[in-house]
């Protein structure tokens, strides 16, 4: 099964893991960071294919998605879907 999307999942893994942010830095771009236990308190993951994670809000059931980073591993850039 081909995925239209690995190219550019492939360039943003290289890109987000090039030079990891740390949590302030990435709190400063980006707004609210969970790390692994924060984000299993906050979102139910839904499904993973990186640099993005599928999660469902647990306060308000909304779906949306995250990036994350390797390492340390933290996740940034809620987008809820439309």
């Amino acid at each position: 099964m081909l995925d239209p999307t690995e190219q550019i999942r492939r360039e943003l893994v290289a890109e987000i893991n090039h030079e990891p942010g740390s949590r302030a830095n990435l709190e400063t771009q980006h707004g609210q960071v969970w790390n692994t236990d924060e984000l299993r308190a906050d979102f139910d993951v839904l499904g993973f294919a990186a640099p993005l994670v599928v999660v469902r809000r647990r306060s308000d059931r909304i779906k949306g998605s995250l990036y994350f980073q390797h390492n340390p591993r933290l996740y940034f850039g809620f987008q809820a879907d439309k």
